[in-house]
């Protein structure tokens, strides 16, 4: 697979969410290997995934990547819609928004930048749900009381 497409917030987050993961289709086996590749800073320290059964309704229960099983566990959590958790045990773990597959570029785009904003206060499914409705993903947590974003 080629290397995912992934924004990371550049420091401590002091949101719900670490950034955002935009996968190229909805089977997690193929996806999660490449997206556990990026994140992972030791070959083996990823523990375990949490996702979305509704996003993720075929999610096998481990995932094969290099060097490790991951554990997938399924949430049905509407706090953790659209989201996943990647748990890399002492290290910490990251909630990334995921961007559904089919989301058009430039929409998904202002997405990963919106969710990797260490100012982003918004949860994945509130940013993705403004975003729906037509609000500008970048500017989705302004129009919750949020700073304008800067350089836009």
């Amino acid at each position: 697979m080629p290397l995912p497409r992934l924004k990371l917030t550049p420091e401590a987050s002091h949101g719900p969410l670490d950034g955002a993961w935009w996968p190229r289709c909805d089977a997690l086996e193929l996806e999660l290997p490449a997206l556990v590749g990026m994140l992972n800073p030791d070959a083996g320290a990823v523990t375990g995934v949490t996702v979305d059964a509704a996003s993720w309704p075929d999610a096998p229960g481990t995932v094969m990547a290099p060097h490790q099983v991951i554990a997938v566990a399924e949430t049905l959590l509407a706090t953790e819609e659209h989201a996943i958790t990647v748990d890399c045990g002492s290290l910490g773990r990251w909630e990334l928004l995921v961007i559904p597959p089919d989301e058009p570029p430039g929409t998904a785009t202002r997405l990963l930048r919106a969710a990797a904003d260490p100012e982003n206060p918004l949860s994945a499914p509130r940013l993705l749900a403004l975003t729906e409705n037509g609000v500008d993903g970048e500017a989705a947590w302004e129009s919750e009381g949020g700073p304008a974003p800067v350089g836009t």
